[in-house]
């Protein structure tokens, strides 16, 4: 189903339910996956995700079609996430190294994670990146969005964003190398 064939159903009252939930099933591992890549365990992307569905639902009258519904959305969990981490820190009083090192532990506890050693490296070395580093990595490399469509979830500049991504390739390459 097309989103504009979505938002109609979840726009009529008689349908919004039914509308909402085929949203849901449409998004919802694309979503899991884009969270879990911030916020590693499963348990934790699980929480973020329903929170991001949940805003989904509290302020889908507000999406005004500006952007394709694949932005709007990511941008909701891209945000969902940050925050979550940044709750994290506050939480525990931790500096960004002891949280990179603790979802560090918790990647050497989720062998079905990690796949082979090299992935298991590469991972561990993005949990080294400042959190909006490896935001931007995950969303060229793994789910190869285009600048343009990363700037509109980010509100960042598409230079900016190259200039990221730049950054975090050779912190990664720095850390797999060591």
């Amino acid at each position: 189903m097309e989103d504009k064939d979505l938002l109609e159903k979840i726009r009529n009252p008689e349908t919004l339910n039914y509308g909402f939930n085929l949203l849901v099933r449409a998004y919802q591992q694309r979503v899991y996956s884009h969270v879990r890549k911030m916020v590693i365990d499963h348990d934790d992307a699980d929480d973020v995700t329903q929170e991001v569905f949940i805003k989904i639902h509290k302020y889908i009258g507000n999406f005004r079609e500006d952007s394709q519904l694949f932005t709007w959305i990511y941008k909701i969990a891209t945000n969902e996430c940050l925050s979550f981490l940044q709750r994290k820190k506050r939480r525990f009083f931790l500096p960004i190294g002891d949280v990179a090192g603790e979802l560090s532990a918790k990647l050497d506890a989720q062998p079905g994670l990690s796949g082979d050693e090299i992935q298991l490296k590469l991972q561990k070395a993005l949990l080294q990146l400042p959190d909006k580093q490896r935001l931007v990595f995950n969303m060229k490399y793994y789910e190869d969005l285009t600048y343009e469509q990363m700037s509109e979830i980010t509100n960042t500049s598409v230079g900016a964003l190259k200039a990221s991504y730049h950054h975090a390739v050779k912190k990664i390459e720095e850390f797999v190398i060591h």
